[in-house]
């Protein structure tokens, strides 16, 4: 196995790890948890091998992070019932 499939295995199991504290019900969707972490692991990784300077990296990591968590707030509230209903 390369060295990228390694690290993005490894990248795909810490996120999915991560998961056990919120999981996601993926009985309610069309695709499987290895298939979407492994998807999402491998556009990750390829985004970020393109950045050859470690502080850019840093910064468009946390820039990624921050836009995630916004996304995810919002979803929420959502579903909850706040916000405008579409």
């Amino acid at each position: 196995m390369e060295k990228r499939d390694l690290e993005i295995s490894a990248l795909s199991g810490l996120a999915r790890e991560l998961e056990q504290k919120e999981p996601i019900d993926w009985g309610v969707l069309a695709l499987s948890e290895e298939q979407c972490y492994n998807d999402i692991a491998t556009r990750v990784y390829d985004q970020f091998a393109q950045i050859e300077n470690d502080e850019e990296a840093a910064v468009v990591a946390l820039a990624t992070i921050v836009k995630l968590l916004v996304e995810n707030m919002v979803y929420q509230l959502r579903i909850k019932g706040h916000g405008n209903a579409e």
